[in-house]
């Protein structure tokens, strides 16, 4: 049998005070209503002593805040590469005192539409709808009912929502950038998307946005892409036969890859060809998925910041619960969330570039 809740009411009669008193006390209110700092604090001690937790229901009743936030997503929140996004929305919703409820769809659309129903039926004050990659999403009617933003993801549609997504335009440029400063201007490759802007796969913004990027920075350079090799999915095998096929080629001097993974794989057909990176051929890449510091050498590569996208998130949702919905100015603002270049052994200067 579980232990019986204290109340207000127990508080009120360990302190020898009506429960008005108390239950103004414990709301803050006293000083307001020049109460006594005496029977103040009777009315802190008994609640300390007594272990008096508030009713959060009666109090959302109140407010009209339930101090819940909804998290639904497909499959991030147990994908390993994306904790720390749940760990950030988790660590910044608690600063404020709330708590955050979680729910995964699994890309099902049934399984998604009731998980939406449950957060809206627990009254929760926001919600975040969170894609595991960066991509476009159809956004169901019932999240626009509410304050809410989207997470690693874009609507398809025309929508009210704010977005919050990583700078993956810039991301491209840093990496460009990073073989840039080391010299190189010739026989720069791609892995896994490009060269052109339809050469890319289908869904995925990150390429695109990437690709975008990586073609800005080194245009701005008077540097072309010397060419590029596509993969059907970012994968160390496919990354390994997209290497391998332009090895029987070509002897690059430096590989973009759009991902640790496709890193992974090219790393693996370098050897293959008994090059070694970076002392013949640079490697830059994006994501830092732990293997990036796994690899011989460690891979020099451009991070996602899942931590700060899910703490962003939160502070966005915030800014949309406490807007007047009738301000429109702020509606369905894009938020990019910078993504550091993390250097490690993988590129080397070019033999053309002299040292200082």
């Amino acid at each position: 049998m579980s232990p019986r809740r204290v109340t207000m009411a127990d508080v009120a009669k360990a302190a020898g005070v009506s429960r008005p008193t108390a239950s103004l006390v414990l709301s803050g209110r006293s000083r307001e209503l020049r109460i006594s700092q005496e029977v103040e604090q009777r009315v802190l001690q008994a609640a300390e002593e007594l272990q008096y937790r508030p009713n959060i229901v009666s109090v959302g009743l109140r407010t009209g805040s339930s101090r819940t936030i909804g998290f639904v997503s497909d499959t991030v929140a147990t994908s390993r590469l994306a904790g720390d996004m749940i760990k950030g929305a988790l660590e910044a919703a608690r600063e404020r005192g709330f708590m955050l409820f979680i729910g995964e769809t699994e890309g099902d659309a049934e399984l998604e539409r009731l998980l939406l129903q449950a957060m809206h039926d627990r009254q929760v004050d926001g919600l975040i709808l969170a894609s595991m990659f960066t991509r476009t999403i159809k956004v169901p009617k019932a999240v626009t009912a509410m304050p809410a933003v989207l997470l690693n993801a874009l609507p398809k549609q025309p929508t009210p929502l704010p977005a919050v997504l990583p700078d993956e335009v810039e991301a491209g440029r840093r990496a460009a950038r990073v073989l840039l400063d080391a010299g190189h201007r010739d026989g720069i490759y791609l892995i896994g998307a490009g060269p052109g802007l339809r050469n890319v796969p289908s869904e995925s913004l990150a390429a695109v946005e990437r690709l975008v990027g990586i073609r800005e920075a080194l245009g701005e350079a008077g540097v072309k892409v010397a060419g590029a090799r596509t993969c059907p999915d970012w994968q160390p095998e496919y990354g390994l036969t997209a290497t391998r096929d332009l090895l029987t080629a070509v002897q690059p001097r430096a590989l973009i890859c759009f991902n640790d993974r496709i890193a992974m794989g090219a790393y693996q057909a370098l050897d293959d060809f008994g090059l070694k990176v970076p002392a013949d051929v640079s490697v830059v890449s994006f994501d830092d998925h732990p293997i990036a510091s796994w690899v011989r050498p460690q891979l020099t590569t451009v991070a996602l910041p899942h931590y700060e996208l899910g703490r962003k998130a939160v502070d966005v949702l915030f800014t949309e619960i406490e807007r007047d919905r009738a301000d429109t100015e702020q509606a369905g603002q894009v938020h990019r969330v910078p993504m550091p270049v993390h250097n490690r052994e993988s590129v080397a200067r070019s033999p053309a570039e002299p040292l200082d």
